[in-house]
Order: C-alpha cells, then sequence, then structure tokens
C-alpha cells in the first residue's frame, strides 16, 4: 500500500510525540511493505513565528493533498494575549473546517495496569471502554455571529446547527454503534436549547434505519456525572462540539492520562489523526512527554485511512504489552517507590518498536 501522510507537529511537546508515531508507523511499513511517504509542514505558533499566521497555505495545500494528516499539538502560553482568531489554535480550527471532517473520534478505555492512576475505583472503570463521536465543525466553535466589543465590555457567541449537520453525524455514530455493542448514547441540553431540541429530534429519525442499535438520550449534566459513576454503561456516546470537548475532556480520568488516548477526525475530503492531549509547553524538550497517546493515534491512522486492521490492533496490542512489562513515562507513575521501568518519550518509541515487530513476525 502507498500512503502519502502530511505530518504537522505543531508545538510544545508535539514533535517529540510525533517523531515516536512516526518511527512507529516506518516500523510498520518495512515490516508489511507499504509505502509510507512522509512531508513536514508548519502550524500553530511555530508558523506564527516563521510565517506568521498559524496556518500557512503551503501546509494548507499540502493537507489537501495527502491521504491523511497527522498532527501533534498547537498552543503556547506565549501566545495567550492573542486575538482568538490569531492564537496557535486558530490554525487547529481552520485546518479541520478546511479538510471537512466532521465527525471527531474519541476513545475512553480503561487499562487494567493504569487502574491505580485514576481517581475513580477500579470496580468502577474496569473494563470501560467508550468511543466519544463528537460533531466538530458546528455549534458555538464556528457559529455566526460572533463578537467581542471591547468599548461595551459584552461578548458573544452563536450555536448554530442545521439537521444535516445532526444527520450526517448521527450516521456515523450509530454504524460505528453496529460494530460495537449495539448502544448508542446521544447527549444534548434539549430541555433548555433550541438547538438541542433539533438535535434529538433528528438523532431519533436517524435511530429509524438502525434498529439493531439501542438509542438513549441522556442531558450533558446528567452525563457528566454518569461518566464518572458508571462509565462501563456506556458504549458509543454522540455529542455536539461544545459538550463534546468537554465530556471526552473529562472521560480522561477513566484512563488516568490524557496522555494516553488518540484521535480521529472523518468524513472530509482527508482525515485529520491527533492524540487529544495539549501542547505541555511546562515539559517540552525535557524528554519525559507520554508518546503513547500519538502511537496509537497511529494505530487509529492505520484503521481509519489505511484499513490496514492487522497493523493498527498490533500496535494497540504493543501498548498494552508494555504496560504489561511495567514500562512507564512519568505521567503514569506516583511517588518515588513504584517499582515501575521510567523510560523517556524516545525509550518509549524503541520499546513499542521493537514490541510490533514481535507481534507482526
Amino acid at each position: 500500500m502507498k500512503l502519502k501522510i502530511l505530518v504537522v507537529a505543531g508545538d510544545g511537546i508535539g514533535p517529540e510525540v510525533t517523531n515516536e508515531s512516526i518511527s512507529v508507523l516506518k516500523e510498520v511499513a518495512a515490516l508489511g511493505g507499504h509505502e509510507f511517504i512522509f512531508t513536514e509542514k508548519r502550524i500553530g505558533g511555530v508558523a506564527i513565528v516563521k510565517d506568521g499566521t498559524p496556518l500557512p497555505q503551503e501546509t494548507i495545500d499540502e493537507a489537501l493533498a495527502s491521504d491523511a494528516v497527522f498532527l501533534g499539538a498547537v498552543g503556547g502560553n506565549e501566545f495567550n494575549a492573542l486575538p482568538p482568531s490569531e492564537r496557535p489554535e486558530a490554525g487547529l480550527l481552520k485546518i479541520r473546517s478546511v479538510l471537512g471532517g466532521f465527525a471527531n473520534l474519541r476513545p475512553a478505555f480503561a487499562f487494567k495496569e493504569l487502574t491505580a492512576n485514576s481517581p475513580l475505583r477500579p470496580e468502577i472503570i474496569d473494563g470501560a471502554n467508550i468511543l466519544f463521536v463528537r460533531e466538530l465543525l458546528g455549534g458555538l466553535y464556528f457559529g455566526q455571529p460572533r463578537e467581542w466589543n471591547k468599548e461595551k465590555n459584552e461578548a458573544f457567541n452563536t450555536m448554530r446547527y442545521t439537521k444535516a449537520e445532526v444527520e450526517r453525524v448521527a450516521r456515523v455514530a450509530f454504524k460505528l454503534a453496529q460494530g460495537r455493542r449495539k448502544k448508542l448514547t446521544s447527549v444534548d441540553k434539549a430541555n433548555v436549547l433550541e438547538t438541542s431540541q433539533l438535535w434529538r429530534a433528528t438523532v431519533t429519525e436517524v435511530a429509524k434505519d438502525f434498529p439493531d442499535v439501542e438509542l438513549e438520550h441522556q442531558y450533558v449534566d446528567a452525563m457528566s456525572m454518569h461518566l464518572m459513576n458508571r462509565p462501563k454503561d456506556f458504549d458509543v456516546v454522540l455529542t455536539e462540539n461544545l459538550f463534546g470537548d468537554i465530556l471526552t475532556d473529562e472521560s480522561g480520568v477513566i484512563t488516568g492520562s490524557l496522555g494516553m488516548l488518540p484521535s480521529a477526525t472523518v468524513g472530509g475530503k482527508v482525515n485529520l489523526f491527533e492524540p487529544i492531549h495539549g501542547s505541555a509547553p511546562d515539559i517540552a524538550g525535557k524528554g519525559i512527554a507520554n508518546p503513547l497517546g500519538a502511537i496509537m493515534t497511529g494505530a487509529f491512522l492505520l484503521r481509519h485511512t489505511a484499513k490496514l486492521e492487522k497493523e493498527a490492533a498490533a500496535i494497540e496490542e504493543a501498548v498494552r504489552k508494555l504496560l504489561e512489562l511495567g514500562y512507564r513515562t512519568p505521567d503514569l507513575v506516583r511517588g518515588t517507590d513504584h517499582g515501575f521501568k521510567v523510560l523517556s518519550t524516545s525509550e518509549v518509541g524503541a520499546k513499542i518498536r521493537e514490541l510490533v515487530k514481535q507481534i507482526l513476525k
């Protein structure tokens, strides 16, 4: 298989974790006789410094000419004084819009080896395996009009959805649920918001085309509590942009570290893949960042774009094996008397490549 992948490593720990994930993908390509062609461009803070914009046109052009885009992370404290439209995060929102991916897939699962890392009791999270499907191109983040009027000391944003936007992401979620436990939970605020009333009505209508999938509705405030006290009850969770942003970060508590989780944005011209953690500028360059979320993001790329399920599963198995063997990055250990083998970012990448090679051979 021949695959052209654009790498936009971004800011902070982005280049460090991305480098390890790409090294694993190269190992997979070599083992399977695949041709993965990697190109690199800038996005985020590094692009602001070097190009004067968080998303240069050459990055856009290269992204649209690729089969997949792999993003590290964007953001930095030195850019916080800029208006929102000029910050590194604006580059992320724009590339999502340009590529057209409207469904963001973000898992939240419990590793039995990491139950001590979660503040939740082991019996609550053991066996939890949720796949969030977050609508990514609508709602408050993209709705117009929006304004911050400093003279009047007021600001406003607009939450806006069309039936077509809700329907297309709902169909993605229902199809994914058919391949899992056949249960879908749709999250809204239909007791208050008209957009949520449209959301609930549309999802209920789409459900008629998927009679084998059980559908339930939850208000977002109730769902935020249920995620913490009964996460094993949920399979596929469908929600709009803002609610999805908040709930998926909250669900990181189930895993014990945001550094463990991947994501994929699908449905557009080119799929976009990124770990869900931020740029973590406070630990950038120290070699202690956890690359496992980025490495499993590479597995998502193999599964959703390359359709190489065996290779994707091998990477995920290698991550589980790494944890079973007692290897950890600093974010996954507590105190000093833990008995784990603490590895650097690059050492984790090397171990995963070794394990993937063993599994695929």
